[in-house]
């Protein structure tokens, strides 16, 4: 038997943010209104020998749609997702996949090389290759006697 905890407004709370989240889109308020996404990727990032990879689960997103920015060693991934509608007369019966504007950020280290990052999109997954700077080795400077 397992013990199960009782929370009777648990489920009044969601009915109420859900229907608050309704009722907003409903008259125009909260769709676009000071919001930077309206949904999140998904991402992988993977550090590897000679080059980070950043993975994000795009689908449905058009490539054309994506932008990959790079300034003061912050990453940036952004993009749109559009609504599609096959057929206008039809009822919506369920909504469960996110539309609209994603945004995510990054901060890289050091020794990332910004000028050699590449991006590419292939069956709804993004990969992002940051290529590493070559390491830099101390040079040992000799004290000479004067």
């Amino acid at each position: 038997m397992n013990i199960v905890r009782f929370e009777p407004w648990k489920f009044a709370d969601l009915l109420h943010r859900d229907l608050n989240r309704v009722a907003l889109r409903r008259f125009g308020f909260g769709d676009n209104e000071g919001t930077v996404a309206q949904w999140v990727p998904a991402v992988d990032i993977v550090e590897e020998k000679d080059r980070f990879v950043l993975r994000a689960d795009v689908p449905g997103v058009d490539p054309a749609d994506i932008e990959v920015s790079m300034e003061n060693g912050v990453l940036t991934v952004a993009g749109e997702r559009q609504a599609k509608s096959d057929n206008e007369d039809a009822r919506v019966q369920r909504v469960e996949r996110a539309n609209g504007r994603f945004s995510r950020r990054f901060s890289l280290p050091d020794t990332s090389d910004d000028k050699g990052i590449t991006a590419r999109s292939r069956n709804g997954m993004l990969e992002i290759s940051i290529p590493k700077l070559p390491d830099v080795q101390a040079r040992r400077i000799t004290v000479e006697a004067a």
